[in-house]
């Protein structure tokens, strides 16, 4: 199977600016996001469909969730960082969240 590559610093740069809501590690190798809802269930219901995405794409994020707050990770372990696989599933959530 092939590796899966992981972005340059350009490549890194070009794929945030299309996702202002995501925030790079301090050490450049995923994004998050925090999110709040109102209800526990609503914050629920948000990470089934995630999961669901996630799934499909065989690409799961590391993430946590208390109450309504939902904290988002995303990273390629297989790439040793920041993937497309990241950036495609981050913007997968943000067209959820619109």
């Amino acid at each position: 199977m092939p590796r899966i590559a992981r972005l340059t610093d350009e490549e890194r740069a070009a794929a945030l600016d299309a996702l202002p809501d995501w925030r790079l590690s301090d050490d450049a190798s995923g994004i998050s996001r925090s999110l709040r809802f109102k209800t526990f269930v609503e914050a629920f219901g948000f990470m089934s469909q995630v999961a669901l995405m996630a799934e499909r794409a065989n690409h799961h994020p590391e993430w946590s969730n208390v109450y309504g707050r939902v904290d988002i990770r995303l990273t390629t372990h297989d790439a040793g960082g920041l993937s497309l696989r990241d950036i495609a599933l981050a913007k997968e959530i943000d067209a959820l969240l619109a």
